[in-house]
């Protein structure tokens, strides 16, 4: 890769992969990034559950609509990703929500998503979050603790075709100086 930029703009989101495993090794590469990610206060709210079984995969992919694009990928990647964040830690201060928004843990999982995704990306493999499922059928097939949301899921394997890149809003359109 030339450079961070190029990295960010080969990214894609992969919804056809190859009937090739991912080993642990890679699995450890990716998880050590994450680790690494920036949260609230350093919490570290993620919880990260790695689904290889095909039944629970195939039960997982059940709560996803068929009309969502990626409702294939569930089962044909080789590994699963079941994130989550852990509640009533991140944005809090002595047991009290310290921010306008609350509970500060979908902020802190988008980061790590991102480091997931892109830390895929450097080892070679694809990507896809997936949220829009039912998030508490998802998270009883996984004896999701009451104290953690599960709040995506992701597909990770060896690309089995590359998607070029969507559009993009122009810069001047999200940008404003001094004011709104």
């Amino acid at each position: 890769m030339e450079g961070f930029l190029d990295f960010v703009q080969t990214r894609r989101s992969t919804r056809k992969y190859e009937d090739r495993d991912v080993s642990d090794a890679t699995l450890a590469e990716i998880f050590e990034a994450v680790r690494w990610s920036p949260s609230w206060a350093n919490t570290q709210c993620w919880e990260i559950v790695v689904v290889r079984d095909p039944a629970s995969r195939k039960k997982l992919q059940e709560t996803i609509g068929p009309q969502n694009p990626a409702t294939k990928a569930i089962t044909a990647a080789p590994v699963l990703i079941a994130l989550g964040g852990r509640l009533n830690r991140s944005g809090f201060y002595k047991d009290a929500v310290t921010t306008k928004f609350g509970d500060w843990y979908m902020f802190d999982l988008g980061i790590a998503t991102q480091t997931l995704c892109l830390a895929a990306h450097n080892a070679g493999l694809g990507t896809v979050i997936v949220g829009l499922f039912d998030h508490d059928r998802a998270g009883r097939i996984l004896n999701v603790p009451e104290d953690v949301e599960l709040v995506a899921l992701i597909p990770i394997g060896y690309p089995a075709k590359i998607s070029r890149a969507p559009e993009r809003r122009d810069i001047t359109d999200f940008t404003h100086n001094d004011s709104f």
